[in-house]
């Protein structure tokens, strides 16, 4: 990966790819940006709006364009939707314009992390932990055929995670020129 490259972080909601992001892209010397709130600010209203008002399918043709409209630059941190990587189009397109981290974590730990999250709208169920089951059901296997890299951070402490992601980065040669 050249310095010019976007990192592309993908995975499940609660990962933490919008908090080791920002983190990511000052270490590296990049650009952070968040497509949720790249979204809401372009759209002028919340995430859970555009669903009401659109459903799932509205809300992903606005994360497609996003997406393509983000991805026409480089030297970026870009933390995706949990759903973004559903499209063909989508995934191809995160290919061919940077390094795709995959940051894994199961559906307890989501479940763990989520427990006071009130805006996200696929989590608006009766059932959290069957929701984020069958989310991951379809969801997980696409992550792992769209990422260069996967990173299981359920299997770390926290303390570690950033260092980890981090140097795995810089062993496939994503940096700039001020890191040492």
């Amino acid at each position: 990966m050249n310095v010019m490259s976007n990192l592309i972080l993908i995975g499940p909601m609660g990962a933490g790819k919008t908090t080791n992001g920002k983190w990511l892209a000052r270490q590296l010397g990049k650009t952070f940006i968040d497509m949720d709130a790249y979204i809401e600010q372009k759209t002028g209203t919340g995430i859970t709006h555009i669903f009401e008002l659109e459903g799932e399918a509205g809300f992903r043709q606005r994360e497609a364009a996003a997406l393509a409209e983000i991805l026409a630059s480089d030297n970026q941190v870009i933390a995706t939707g949990g759903g973004s990587v559903l499209l063909d189009a989508n995934r191809e397109l995160m290919k061919r314009r940077g390094l795709v981290l995959y940051m894994h974590i199961p559906p307890e730990m989501q479940l763990q992390r989520l427990l006071n999250d009130r805006k996200r709208p696929l989590l608006q169920t009766g059932d959290r932990a069957e929701r984020l089951q069958q989310l991951a059901a379809v969801r997980n296997p696409i992550y792992e055929t769209c990422a260069d890299i996967k990173v299981d951070i359920s299997r770390m402490p926290m303390s570690r995670i950033r260092p980890y992601l981090l140097q795995t980065l810089l062993n496939q040669g994503m940096s700039n020129n001020t890191h040492a």
